[in-house]
């Protein structure tokens, strides 16, 4: 499968020229299914994944001129006969993962069945912001204050806890890691050094690649990973940075 994972989102005019490379055609021909699955657990969810799909987010994702833009809610799949959703995922150019939460996002993609059927795309281009980003990894890992609230899946999470204190003194969080879509055989870790994110510093993603046993790429918002038939290429207008699995 192709892949686009992003930060945040088609941020620049490099990150936007290799998602059209990997679509094979202009974005103004190419149809996509926007999946914002990953921001619900947190409060004003449903106004922020509303925002996100009408283009009114920080992010460029939604609003870049899609022939057809398409909702693909993930929680609401199981309930719901494969031959209502899966022919639109097999059909269509893009699918558009949205920030939020990597745990529950990963946790709903496998609940769906959507995991299993990813790797047997070959039209479709993941594309992933943040989270969306984290959950096509094998293995990944974020910081969470209270890491079962934060999971919201009613699943425990898949992987053990390691109690974590970062250096912006954000005390009690835990770094957790959990199983993803197994697409990549790295991780990512999104917003390097960004003043909202103030946990995504160097020193931070230093410590936490160190606790991952794959390699980790720490990517800014104007940076972004492309894989095409398992060939990684960092695109970048920004900095970044790989770390090898200890």
């Amino acid at each position: 499968m192709k892949l686009l994972l992003t930060s945040s989102g088609i941020s620049n005019p490099s990150i936007h020229n290799a998602l059209v490379e990997l679509l094979g055609k202009p974005i103004a021909e190419s149809s996509a299914l926007f999946i914002p699955t990953a921001i619900y657990p947190y409060p004003g969810g449903g106004n922020m994944a509303w925002r996100a799909l009408s283009g009114q987010s920080p992010g460029p994702l939604s609003q870049l001129g899609w022939k057809s833009l398409g909702l693909l809610e993930l929680s609401v799949l199981p309930s719901i006969d494969k031959k209502a959703w899966v022919p639109a995922v097999e059909e269509t150019d893009a699918l558009l993962f949205w920030g939020g939460n990597p745990v529950f996002l990963s946790y709903w993609m496998q609940q769906s069945g959507l995991t299993d059927i990813l790797p047997s795309l070959q039209r479709a281009v993941y594309v992933g912001v943040s989270a969306g980003s984290m959950a096509a990894s094998k293995i990944f890992g974020e910081c969470f204050t209270n890491p079962h609230s934060s999971n919201n899946s009613g699943n425990p999470l898949t992987s053990a806890e390691i109690k974590y204190t970062t250096p912006e003194g954000e005390a009690g969080a835990t770094f957790v890691t959990a199983e993803g879509a197994g697409l990549v055989d790295f991780a990512i870790i999104p917003h390097l050094d960004n003043t909202n994110h103030l946990d995504a510093s160097m020193a931070n993603a230093e410590k936490w690649a160190a606790r991952l046993p794959v390699p980790v790429y720490a990517i800014d918002d104007q940076t972004a990973i492309k894989v095409t038939d398992g060939s990684v290429e960092v695109v970048t207008e920004g900095n970044w940075k790989l770390f090898p699995p200890k």
